[in-house]
Order: C-alpha cells, then sequence, then structure tokens
C-alpha cells in the first residue's frame, strides 16, 4: 500500500477536512517538494496513497501539516503567534515492500503521531 496519512481533530472530535498537508523527500539538510493536498472529509488525501509500494523508495521523508491554519479556518481563535503552526513530521522508510502510514491526532495546543498500520 506504500505510504498513506490520516488526521483527526480531537478538539472537535473529527477528522480534519481541509487541512493543508505538503510532502517532501528529504537528504540531509534538502528537502524536495513531492505534493501538496488538503486532506478530504474524512482527513485524508483526496487521491489516496501518498506513494503505492512500487513508486516508495527507501530513504527519508517530511510531512508538514499546517494546524494552525486549520484550526483558524475552523473559528478557534489563536494567540499570535500560535502555540503549534506547522507541525513537521520526519520519518524514514526502510522496507518499500510495508505500509508506512503516518496519522496525526492535533488540537491547537498538543499532537501525536505514531506508524500506523
Amino acid at each position: 500500500m506504500g505510504l498513506s496519512t490520516h488526521v483527526l481533530d480531537t478538539a472537535h472530535g473529527c477528522p480534519a477536512a481541509g487541512m493543508a498537508v505538503t510532502l517532501y523527500k528529504t537528504e540531509g539538510a534538502n528537502a524536495t517538494l513531492v505534493k501538496q493536498f488538503q486532506l478530504n472529509s474524512d482527513g485524508r488525501n483526496p487521491d489516496g496513497p501518498l506513494y503505492d509500494n512500487a513508486s516508495l523508495q527507501k530513504g527519508t521523508y517530511r510531512l508538514v501539516f499546517d494546524v494552525a491554519g486549520y484550526f483558524r479556518a475552523r473559528g478557534v481563535q489563536l494567540p499570535d503567534p500560535p502555540f503549534l503552526d506547522q507541525v513537521s513530521i520526519d520519518f524514514g522508510v526502510a522496507h518499500t515492500d510495508q505500509h508506512y502510514h503516518v496519522p496525526l491526532v492535533c488540537t491547537p495546543w498538543t499532537y501525536s503521531t505514531y506508524r500506523g498500520s
């Protein structure tokens, strides 16, 4: 299945529909833009997996989630600057024959991630 992501807004108890997400391929300090998208009503990439197994390459990646922009769009009053703005998750892919699912659960004040299934 390759690489996928999913975002849940735990402040409102729903998927983070409309959140902007950017995927980069990284190599040391260099980051190459792969894809930008907005999450669908289920909090997922509307085009499905970010990579399928045939396209996923061994290496390092970065997902950047626009947490502050999402909560502002929902009408949440955030301080200036917000406590969380862009949340970046750097992760590695060691086995391209496996599924890498990188979920994010967030509020304006906290976030958590893990390697999902």
